[in-house]
């Protein structure tokens, strides 16, 4: 039996040939996320924001946006409702109301005695609050680990390799970042501890995706030390080509199955890691490989002083 093979082995791709073109959509792109996000803000559950939750048990199935409407209409505000799996128990996250933690206690009860009315057998639990100084010192928190990463990551490739991969780690993970970040801004997506998680794990797969590139890269500067940079970079992509689309293709497989008919308190995660996934696969090819040409790495570049005297000499003997 032919084994199947997405990437044939002959392949040669001259993904050099569009670097400064994908470098110029990539900067647009990633700019346009940054204002984006920095201007409209992110949709902060109530993990950064500070908020209660509920939970809500009814004696048969109840349509969502059935909950969602009549929840909304006797808060007052825009309460994040999501299914438990079975039709009939909800979660309700609801916004912390300006003023005293008071009014918060006031709100839970209010829903707790309206609810069942309206749908008899019904009950509200009481849940659990976040005060805004928790949800604050999670918001600060969740974004020193995402910075913290990032940096302790190119602070590992710089000693790894060189400080050339250092820096082009770190551009191909803020890259991943902020795209992932603007999308949330544009589709108002919910962000909570879940899309931080989300994140943590781009940060990481796109660094193991990076680490499998570079590590190629490396060998292949000190085997081909006559080749030109650029054919030298193709040849390394599409010598790591075929793991990067199997890699990428069964993660996005497992993503898609998850976003399509998994539950939905954790779409927000399952979404956010599809489409790292697919921005990271994309800057380990465009960002992380062409950043070496353009800080002027060359296959001489990391050859030991000595042995780049003994080739001068070498050269000098034989003119």
């Amino acid at each position: 039996m032919k084994l199947l093979k997405l990437v044939p082995d002959n392949t040669n791709i001259d993904f050099m040939r569009y670097r400064n073109i994908a470098l110029v959509l990539s900067l647009i792109a990633t700019t346009v996320s940054i204002v984006f996000t920095a201007y409209r803000g992110l949709n902060l559950g109530i993990d950064f924001v500070g908020g209660e939750v509920v939970r809500a048990e009814f004696a048969q199935p109840v349509p969502i946006g059935d909950i969602r409407s009549r929840v909304d209409g006797i808060c007052g505000c825009e309460a994040n409702v999501t299914t438990l799996g079975n039709g009939r128990t909800f979660q309700i996250r609801l916004p912390k109301p300006p003023g005293p933690d008071s009014a918060s206690n006031s709100l839970v009860s209010k829903l707790r005695t309206t609810i069942p009315q309206q749908y008899p057998g019904a009950r509200v639990d009481a849940g659990e609050s976040v005060s805004g100084k928790v949800s604050e010192e999670l918001a600060s928190d969740g974004a020193m680990a995402i910075g913290l990463a990032m940096l302790g990551i190119a602070i590992y490739i710089w000693f790894r390799f060189e400080w050339q991969f250092g820096v082009g780690a770190l551009l191909t993970l803020a890259h991943d970042v902020s795209m992932t970040l603007g999308f949330f801004a544009f589709t108002r997506l919910q962000v909570d501890l879940n899309v931080v998680a989300a994140l943590l794990t781009i940060i990481g797969y796109s660094l193991n995706d990076t680490v499998v590139i570079y590590d190629r890269i490396r060998e292949d500067l000190r085997k081909y030390r006559k080749m030109a940079i650029l054919p030298l970079l193709n040849l390394s992509l599409n010598e790591t080509l075929a793991r990067t689309v199997v890699t990428s293709l069964t993660v996005l497989i497992a993503l898609g199955v998850l976003m399509l008919i998994g539950p939905q308190v954790i779409f927000g995660l399952a979404i956010a890691i599809f489409l790292g996934v697919l921005i990271g696969t994309y800057s380990s090819i465009y960002i992380s490989a062409p950043v070496l040409v353009w800080l002027k790495v060359n296959p001489d570049s990391f050859v030991r002083t000595d042995d780049k005297d003994e080739k001068g000499a070498a050269a000098a003997q034989t003119a």
